[in-house]
């Protein structure tokens, strides 16, 4: 008996036609994606997105996928600055019926988006084949990132209702409750909802909380009543928007009360919560410094100072590597990963992986250069146990010995502009070296124009200088930062070049780490933090303390 696949109406339905995944983004993090919703998108072949939300999906989507925008403009709209919105169903069909994946992704969950509803109908009654992946509803995720427990101890009934769309019959049902209610809402209704509840019942003195751009870096809550929030408003000046009406979430009772966010409110209490902080290096360079700035609540920035170019010469880098290969070396020092991916590049040209380090001794600078190495296929054998510099290597590098080491030769492949540090160290040590240029290091091109302006205006709250020369190029290519603007350098020999270009270092690591640097500067934002709770002062970022600043905006 031959298997044969069955056909059927919904097999020939999904061959005849694509696939639509409708995907929830949440509520704006884009930690909070799931991952069955990454994998989703990295197959789709059209991802169509909210504009809220389009930023958070498309990093995960495959190279050259098709996003038709939902929101056009055309000379009409443009003219009233109203833009058009298109229709989302018949987008989604039409790229499904031409035998495409498409990703829908929506705001929070899609099980509690309307239009996505409508949009689910249609594909159904149109025989298009679909799916749904859950997100984390933005009713639920933003109480969770402002601090406030929807349900206590006591375990009181919990309710929502979309201000936007609420009867007056609805008002009065969810008024008569004494329960914890979460409104979606804007800054510029949700006033009027707390005079609403309080109409049908609520006493004005129940808590309140309001959180504007929940679970992102713009994140403000604001605690009051339901009878003082539109004064709480009114003294912190807090604007409409120029964009238009901005969602917020409020959460009214004493489940959620005001009194327990200030003991739980995890997420806007992070030491450098929405600080902009720019890290003069590339974005691959930067990876790791990057995400643990992130996790510090900061909003990392990066602006390459330098290039890397090849050697003018090539011929010593290639002699080098033939001189690996055929045994002329004991060891092999990496000095960066520049260096790392300088060697890397010569063994792809030649066609050679890993393999050609075995019978090698690997020795790395420091832990990201070790990193670069263990991606290409090879374990250093040794790292620096104490600083991760040129002279912390040499204190755990073994001296020469006749007996024991075969080869008296090191092949050290680095910069152009590299000090001789490690090189008179190792001749101390009693061995050959051959010191081989492998890259160049050139000033980058300045960044845009309006980064230029945010670093000479005081747009970022701190910067990051990880050697002499980052401070040289950066203050080349871009001006000097602003005087309010935090300067955290990684050491001693960086901080005097930076005070040499008239900055003010505020930050010194205790270790030349950039993972140290990005600790130390967090322990400066958590005391700058305290400080200011103690005098009684508002948490302020140091960019809003700069002359002719903006009020902070939350809109």
């Amino acid at each position: 008996m031959n298997p044969t696949r069955p056909t059927t109406s919904a097999f020939a339905a999904f061959a005849a036609h694509g696939h639509v995944t409708f995907l929830g983004a949440g509520p704006g993090d884009p930690g909070l994606l799931t991952l069955r919703a990454v994998e989703a998108l990295a197959a789709g072949d059209v991802l169509i997105a909210e504009p809220e939300v389009l930023d958070v999906v498309r990093t995960h989507a495959r190279a050259g996928v098709d996003t038709p925008q939902l929101t056009i403009a055309d000379e009409v709209s443009a003219a009233a600055g109203v833009p058009v919105i298109r229709d989302a169903a018949n987008l989604v069909m039409e790229a499904a019926r031409s035998g495409r994946r498409v990703v829908r992704a929506v705001t929070g969950d899609p099980g509690l988006d309307g239009n996505a509803a409508e949009e689910m109908l249609a594909c159904a009654n149109g025989g298009i084949p679909f799916e749904v992946v859950p997100g984390v509803a933005t009713a639920v995720g933003v109480p969770a990132y402002a601090g406030v427990p929807l349900r206590g101890d006591q375990g009181a009934d919990v309710r929502f209702v979309d201000a936007r769309n609420a009867s007056a019959r609805c008002w009065s049902e969810v008024g008569a409750s004494d329960g914890t209610l979460v409104v979606s809402a804007t800054l510029e209704t949700v006033a009027s909802a707390a005079a609403e509840l309080v109409s049908a019942g609520r006493k004005p003195d129940t808590p309140l909380t309001v959180t504007v751009a929940g679970t992102t870096t713009r994140q403000r809550t604001w605690n009051a009543t339901l009878g003082t929030i539109a004064q709480v408003f009114k003294q912190g000046k807090v604007l409409p928007s120029p964009e238009g009406a901005r969602p917020v979430i409020a959460v009214v009772g004493e489940q959620g009360a005001a009194a327990r966010r200030e003991e739980l409110a995890w997420f806007e209490s992070k030491p450098l919560f929405g600080w902009r902080v720019l890290v003069p290096r590339t974005k691959e360079q930067a990876a790791s410094l990057s995400d643990q700035l992130r996790s510090y609540g900061a909003v990392p920035h990066e602006v390459p100072t330098i290039a890397v170019e090849p050697p003018r010469t090539p011929q010593q880098m290639e002699r080098a590597v033939k001189g690996l290969v055929t045994g002329r070396y004991e060891w092999i020092a990496f000095t960066s990963v520049n260096a790392v991916k300088a060697v890397r590049e010569k063994f792809e040209e030649y066609g050679l992986d890993a393999r050609a380090f075995a019978g090698i001794k690997v020795a790395a600078v420091g832990e990201q250069t070790a990193a670069a190495l263990v991606e290409f296929g090879v374990k250093p054998d040794l790292v620096p146990s104490g600083e991760q510099s040129a002279a912390g290597l040499l204190e755990d590098w073994p001296p020469y010995d006749p007996v024991f080491d075969p080869i008296d030769r090191v092949f050290l492949p680095r910069a152009d502009i590299a000090t001789e540090t490690l090189v008179a160290g190792l001749i101390e040590l009693g061995w050959e070296v051959d010191d081989v240029t492998a890259y160049r290091t050139v000033r980058a091109s300045p960044p845009p124009a309006d980064t230029r302006e945010a670093i000479k205006g005081g747009g970022f709250d701190a910067v990051l200088f990880t050697s002499s020369s980052t401070v040289r190029n950066l203050v080349g290519i871009a001006g000097k930062p602003h005087n309010v603007t935090v300067i955290a350098c990684i050491g001693p020999a960086t901080a005097k070049t930076a005070e040499e270009h008239g900055l003010r270092v505020d930050v010194l690591s205790p270790e030349p780490s950039v993972s140290k640097l990005a600790e130390a500067l967090a322990e400066y934002g958590a005391a700058r933090r305290e400080a200011a709770k103690e005098a009684g002062e508002s948490v302020s970022r140091p960019s809003e303390r700069r002359p002719g600043a903006r009020r902070r905006r939350t809109t």
